[in-house]
């Protein structure tokens, strides 16, 4: 098997999703590319950065939380990240997701441009993970996530096989995390990595849920500590849910027994699975001390469609079908006191300047659109 020959040292690294199969023990966020340098002379001290993790949904309406408004059901969890920071009122997406996510990579309005976010960080020593759809290159193309700055991908490229919740595998950029008995020597793996369980048609694990606990995975075994003095991460998780409708969830429950249309019980199943994996998230770091140090973004890369039976006022039919607002919700100890609502205008192309100033990055790429909000007084955003 390909990954028999890492060394034991290894296990206590790897990404190890589920014990039931062992392709995924694989997929790991390594630290072996966090070295320990050792020297005679003091370490010298850095700041303590704050580590950042953006959670992106796909095609979650304004409405579709009940910190939101939503009153048919509700979503506990990101109504907890509201309540410990800041709720948007006037964050704006996009009708194409693609499109959103060039955005949020690159500050631009259109296209990836000099540099990504991802490579702000990186050089300003981060260590950065994307888990989930990239939408802006192939593997073999220059814009590559490896090649765009993040250090580890899991995921896919493809938005079809992106869309099947239950794929049978899991494309992955891990460095380091092959062991060369003859060379003494650690490689890198980059290809499709198998999902055994999903072999054949079969459907027992949710891709979602996968991804999810992956992500968890990464703050542990990335999370800033004395080893790897105390170098922050940054994490993108782009989720495909709830999406159009048309990927289900491993069932409707808790909703089986409402009146809805079934579309819609599909739905909201969905939103209530992505709730719980940002529940799965911060309870990790709460498990891991990182409260206070890290800054959360929760938002939508496209507006709510309407396809496959999906009726976007079903759920918020206050809102316009033209309107592009979707949630964006931040936490941040460092900057906000929780609680807070916000009509302050905003949009994707404002992550990057954004991020780069929580990184404390001294320059940014040239020719960029966005403009960061923390650089924005904080009453003219909690106004």
């Amino acid at each position: 098997m390909r990954f028999s020959t890492i060394k034991a040292h290894m296990k206590s690294l790897r990404f190890n999703f589920c014990g039931a199969f062992a392709a995924l023990i694989a997929l790991e966020f390594s630290a072996v590319a966090q070295t320990i340098a050792f020297s005679n002379s003091p370490v010298q001290a850095i700041p303590r950065r704050s580590s950042i993790i953006l959670i992106v949904a796909n095609g979650l309406g304004y409405g579709d939380l009940s910190c939101y408004g939503q009153t048919k059901f509700q979503t506990p969890n990101l109504d907890k990240l509201a309540a410990g920071g800041v709720r948007f009122t006037n964050y704006f997406g996009e009708a194409d997701a693609a499109k959103s996510q060039a955005e949020l990579m690159s500050g631009k309005n259109s296209g990836l441009g000099e540099l990504t976010v991802a490579q702000v960080l990186k050089n300003s020593g981060y260590h950065t993970g994307f888990i989930g759809e990239w939408d802006l290159g192939g593997e073999n193309s220059g814009n590559a996530p490896w090649r765009r700055g993040f250090e580890e991908f899991a995921g896919y490229f493809d938005e079809n096989d992106a869309k099947n919740f239950y794929a049978d595998y899991v494309f992955r950029y891990a460095p380091n995390s092959i062991y060369d008995e003859t060379n003494k020597t650690f490689g890198t793996y980059i290809g499709r990595e198998p999902l055994v369980p999903n072999r054949d048609g079969a459907k027992k694990e949710f891709i979602p849920d996968v991804l999810t606990k992956a992500a968890c995975n990464f703050a542990k075994i990335n999370q800033p500590d004395a080893a790897n003095h105390y170098r922050p991460f940054f994490l993108v998780l782009n989720c495909k849910i709830p999406g159009d409708g048309s990927g289900r969830a491993p069932s409707d429950a808790p909703y089986s027994n409402e009146s809805w249309p079934q579309a819609e019980k599909n739905k909201a199943a969905l939103i209530s699975r992505l709730d719980g994996y940002v529940g799965q998230i911060r309870d990790q770091l709460t498990k891991l001390g990182m409260t206070n140090n890290v800054a959360i973004f929760f938002t939508s890369d496209s507006i709510s469609p309407k396809a496959n039976g999906v009726d976007p006022n079903f759920f918020h039919s206050n809102i316009s079908p033209t309107d592009l607002r979707v949630p964006m919700i931040v936490c941040c100890p460092e900057k906000f006191s929780g609680g807070h609502i916000s009509n302050f205008k905003w949009s994707a192309k404002d992550f990057l300047p954004t991020a780069a100033e929580i990184g404390y990055v001294k320059s940014l790429p040239k020719g960029i659109d966005g403009t960061s909000i923390w650089s924005t007084n904080s009453q003219q955003i909690l106004k």
